[in-house]
């Protein structure tokens, strides 16, 4: 039996929620049924070792980058990736993010291929052009995959794909990574500087404002007054650190929010927390919240894209309207003042993610979806 070639495209390699999926797609593949090639648009990380580059070099997958550094690159890194499409033959490619999606099915194209699945990850609700170039050049996507039931509705209705075209493929996460699977050692909390004996709730991901921060930070004092023993800590970087700095700054909240920046060691600072939060004001199957699930936490998130279908029965206790300062303050509270109720919804996030949102699962619907597509 010849296995199918399958291209893999992504904008980068750094990590984030859409490239460690892609990482855990590509090494769990039936090797004797597919052939995976991984294409990055981007050049090579910066800290190649901190990034999705080696366990898929550990894996025995091919990667390539093609060392495009912005818009006037365009016309170079299409032609550099239909050579190698030419060259390598994929039997199926399969893009994620909006710049692999566009490059890759016109790439494809102009390589004589067809079969191409388009990943959409988020319902961006501020990229109007993007939505009409998604538009112009769908034509030359068979299909598209969203990460959940409230993108793929977005997707149909904001974008314009037909609903038939799109296929629901949940974000998923490996629960065996994460405690009491393996042994964790939690974060030295001291490193950020954060005294001992501080009860911690932790955001994780890029500081943009889709991820709403600035809007926390400023609702802070709202609550903060009433967990005089909690501190929040901020992983990740972005373009709104400065402005997020100022925001701490200005409301006096020096000494209880925490900038961690980029981390590598997500499941110890997981280890280390007693709530995750996600202010965000859009996304589309936060991996991140995933990640908290599988740490046996419980989650205080805003009603953005994906999350209900995460949380599932336990939505309605993890899950206020976006940017609603009262509700925000008054769930928090609760959550915070309740360990019998934090310690339940962990242990029920957990066993959810395990018979739900398993890694096994994707991967059977994505192999399903490119023999289908081969053949047809």
């Amino acid at each position: 039996m010849n296995r199918l070639r399958i291209a893999l495209v992504i904008t980068e390699l750094d990590w984030g929620g859409a490239e460690r999926y892609l990482v855990d797609l590509a090494v769990h593949l039936d090797r004797e049924r597919f052939e995976p090639i991984v294409y990055c648009l981007a050049p090579p990380p910066l800290n190649a070792v901190a990034s999705c580059i080696p366990p898929l070099e550990a894996a025995g997958i091919d990667v390539h980058c093609l060392d495009a550094k912005g818009p006037r690159h365009l016309v170079r890194t299409i032609r550099r990736l239909t050579a190698l499409f030419r060259e390598h033959r994929p039997d199926v490619v399969q893009t994620n993010l909006f710049h692999a999606n566009i490059l890759g099915r016109i790439a494809a194209h102009r390589a004589g291929i067809q079969q191409v699945i388009c990943g959409i990850h988020i319902a961006d609700r501020d990229a109007h052009w993007r939505h009409r170039i998604d538009r112009w050049t769908s034509r030359y996507a068979a299909r598209h995959v969203c990460v959940s039931e409230s993108v793929a509705q977005f997707t149909t209705k904001h974008v314009g794909h037909p609903r038939e075209q799109l296929l629901v493929i949940p974000n998923v996460d490996d629960p065996s990574k994460y405690p009491p699977d393996c042994i964790v050692e939690p974060v030295d909390l001291s490193q950020f500087g954060i005294p001992s004996g501080r009860k911690l709730m932790t955001f994780i991901g890029r500081l943009h404002p889709q991820k709403g921060l600035d809007w926390l930070l400023t609702e802070m004092p709202r609550w903060s007054e009433r967990l005089t023993d909690w501190d929040v800590l901020l992983v990740g970087h972005g373009p709104e650190q400065e402005r997020l700095e100022r925001i701490v700054q200005e409301k006096g909240l020096g000494n209880r929010v925490f900038f961690a920046g980029w981390r590598p060691d997500v499941r110890e600072i997981l280890a280390a927390t007693d709530l995750f939060i996600l202010p965000s004001r859009w996304e589309g199957m936060p991996s991140v919240v995933l990640h908290a699930m599988s740490s046996s936490l419980p989650v205080l998130t805003t009603e953005v894209e994906g999350v209900r279908e995460l949380l599932g029965p336990n939505g309605d206790e993890q899950i206020v309207p976006v940017e609603d300062s009262e509700v925000w303050a008054e769930r928090l509270i609760q959550l915070a003042s309740d360990e019998t109720q934090c310690v339940r919804l962990g242990r029920e996030n957990r066993q959810r993610v395990v018979d739900h949102f398993s890694i096994d699962v994707a991967v059977r619907m994505y192999q399903d979806a490119w023999e289908t597509l081969s053949i047809s």
